[in-house]
């Protein structure tokens, strides 16, 4: 009945809007690259299976906390383990039941799965030094070579 009376006033059915899938991304900012964080952590290292270190990465959306979080972990990785790492970017906004499994309780969190023990930093890594001696960085010294930034 209702379009009879539309047909008979003249107006036009209204077409059904559906939004569109929402998209991760950074926003571009003065020319600089947009870029997501999935795009921002590659998986690095080409060693041994017993010499590479595997690290999950949990964060919250694409933020700057999150990205400064990858950033530092990639430099602490470089200069400590020499490529010899993988890392793995856990967005808990798309993927919140990964949290469970390894008990996430702060964002952001860094796990050291292998080597073992297992280890968890929360925080964004800006502290080099807090982030070595909880990972156990600094035990590699006898094994790794160690380059020192200048």
């Amino acid at each position: 009945m209702a379009s009879t009376r539309k047909a008979a006033t003249g107006e036009k059915p209204k077409a059904v809007r559906r939004a569109a899938a929402p998209k991760s991304a950074v926003v571009e900012k003065k020319g600089r690259k947009a870029q997501t964080l999935e795009a921002l952590a590659e998986v690095e290292g080409d060693g041994a299976a017993d010499d590479v270190w595997t690290l999950r990465l949990y964060v919250a959306g694409d933020s700057p906390k999150s990205r400064t979080a990858l950033a530092n972990l990639q430099r602490l990785c470089e200069t400590h383990l020499e490529g010899k790492y993988q890392i793995e970017v856990v967005d808990l906004k798309t993927r919140p039941e990964l949290a469970k499994a390894d008990q996430i309780l702060a964002l952001p969190t860094l796990v050291r799965r292998i080597p073992e023990p297992m280890k968890r930093l929360i925080g964004d890594l800006s502290d080099s030094e807090r982030a070595m001696v909880a990972l156990e960085l600094d035990r590699l010294g006898k094994n790794t070579k160690h380059r020192h930034l200048d």
